[in-house]
């Protein structure tokens, strides 16, 4: 711990999510160090990150690098990577990593744990993210709506020896203004994002739409309904312990509350850049059929988010 008894904190992704959180943290009084591409490195390098949500807009002096390299001596590293990049970003993490360093998962998707651990034996702990983020420009972060964390530890392990406790982490958020409760079934927190995103970001990016649009419109109502329930039948059939809740009105809630945001995977597509479908969609698609389980829906949003992909990269912009 630094002498204001905050973690060495580096953030592996500094795209929306990891600035918004590094950020906060940052604001807070944290010693944070963003690790991102060379665009907004530089941007952040030169006239610092721009934080701009709600409440306040502030410009923040932050370390940031596009090196990897720079997590060396962390003990919290936020692991903030598109999904796609899950794999090959945790390798380059691993040779710098130090004993009793904690990883983080702040990623969409329900299996990326087990795919970092997989690859580099690194056992993160999964986090759910609720945030409506953007970046507006290079080192600019808008903050739209929510911002708030969900982190537990998988059934299947116990809380191993390290320099902070899952509480503690948990902690450390709240103390920088970001909400973070701790689940003993963050499966079925994860299961329960993963309805959420599906259920709005292929959705938003086909239809270049804001949620609130979405949720208003009867179709598309009706279009999020099913993708729920065949969310839920795969999550069922996979054994995961869901909410007690109805999931299909929390899903039409969510929209109601971040009315003005647009998905990630809009800004992905509206920014040139490949989409987390296979993560999403595609995922409740491919474990459905392992399973069993019909997933008609999910599998067509799929399908017609990667036609889309491929019209842009046909047109060049990917």
């Amino acid at each position: 711990m630094t002498e204001n008894n905050w973690p060495t904190i580096a953030v592996v992704g500094a795209g929306a999510v990891g600035c918004y959180f590094g950020g906060m943290l940052a604001r807070a009084g944290a010693p944070v160090t963003l690790i991102g591409r060379p665009r907004h490195i530089a941007a952040i390098g030169e006239s610092g990150l721009l934080l701009e949500t709600n409440q306040f807009q502030q410009r923040l002096r932050i370390s940031a690098s596009t090196d990897v390299a720079a997590t060396r001596d962390a003990q919290l590293v936020l692991f903030c990577v598109k999904t796609r990049d899950t794999e090959s970003a945790a390798q380059s993490l691993a040779s710098y990593l130090t004993s009793g360093a904690i990883v983080v998962s702040l990623q969409n998707g329900v299996d990326n744990v087990d795919r970092i651990r997989a690859t580099t034996g690194i056992h993160a702990i999964p986090a759910v993210v609720y945030v409506a983020a953007e970046m507006l420009a290079p080192g600019h972060v808008k903050h739209n709506a929510r911002g708030d964390l969900v982190i537990g530890l998988p059934h299947r392990r116990s809380e191993t020896k390290t320099t902070l406790s899952i509480e503690s982490i948990a902690a450390l958020f709240a103390r920088a203004g970001v909400p973070c409760r701790v689940s003993d079934n963050i499966e079925g927190e994860l299961w329960t994002k993963l309805i959420m995103n599906s259920a709005y970001n292929a959705i938003s990016a086909l239809g270049h739409a804001k949620y609130g649009s979405i949720v208003r419109d009867p179709d598309s109502r009706d279009v999020i309904r099913r993708i729920v329930e065949e969310t839920v039948a795969v999550a069922h059939a996979a054994g995961v312990r869901m909410p007690d809740v109805d999931l299909i009105d929390a899903s039409f809630a969510l929209g109601e509350a971040m009315s003005n945001a647009v998905s990630s995977m809009a800004q992905d597509i509206s920014q040139g850049r490949r989409t987390e479908i296979d993560a999403l969609n595609g995922y409740v698609a491919r474990r459905g059929a392992e399973l069993g389980v019909a997933t008609p829906v999910n599998q067509t949003l799929c399908a017609l988010v990667k036609l889309f992909e491929e019209s842009i990269v046909e047109s060049g912009a990917l």
